[in-house]
């Protein structure tokens, strides 16, 4: 660790705020298809889970889905410092572990899929129209948490990610590319994160 990474890492540790429990971060396939990506990738969540946080959600938007079978096998053999779920477009079950990986499936997607599952429910009887609320469209979500602090590398926007769940995170847009993101980088976001007035929407 540099001088300058020492410098960040101490200025987290004695910060009064808490850093982010749960870290999103959003990558491309382009991003995955540089030299060494997978392994700053490992390198990320080895940063999120030594600097506070207990999950993280790794979001790849994929615009041919013919990848999804060779991402999903070189994710799922990412040296990572806590379990991994790899959920790829056609699962129906949750993903569920400290590290959780989604390819594919937009937020437009995701949250279409949520609404229709939760009308197949109504449809059959087996809700009534005046019980359907956040929670249920909740529930139907391929991740049902909230993350604290999402991460875009490389442009301002979101590419279809986590719509619902990220409307009250803090969001950290940074120039850098993926290939060159580095621990500073994640020491930067999350001491902005803890810099901030979190207000959930009010």
């Amino acid at each position: 660790m540099g001088l300058y990474d020492r410098y960040l890492a101490l200025r987290h540790r004695f910060h009064d705020a808490d850093p982010p429990e749960h870290v999103a971060v959003v990558i491309t396939e382009r991003d995955l298809l540089e030299q060494g990506a997978y392994a700053t990738l490992a390198e990320f969540l080895r940063w999120a889970f030594e600097y506070g946080a207990a999950r993280v959600t790794v979001s790849v938007s994929v615009l041919d889905e013919a990848v999804v079978p060779t991402l999903a096998r070189e994710l799922r053999a990412i040296d990572a410092p806590r379990p991994v779920a790899v959920r790829v477009p056609e699962d129906t079950e949750r993903a569920d572990a400290p590290v959780r990986i989604n390819i594919g499936l937009g937020g437009k997607r995701e949250f279409a899929a949520a609404v229709q599952s939760v009308a197949e429910s109504v449809d059959a009887g087996e809700l009534d129209p005046d019980e359907v609320n956040a929670d249920r469209i909740e529930e139907q979500l391929v991740f049902d948490d909230d993350p604290d602090l999402l991460i875009k590398t490389g442009a301002e926007r979101l590419s279809d990610f986590m719509i619902w769940q990220s409307v009250y995170a803090e969001l950290y847009f940074t120039d850098v590319n993926w290939r060159d993101f580095r621990r500073r980088d994640y020491l930067r976001a999350v001491l902005d994160y803890q810099n901030r007035q979190r207000r959930f929407g009010r």
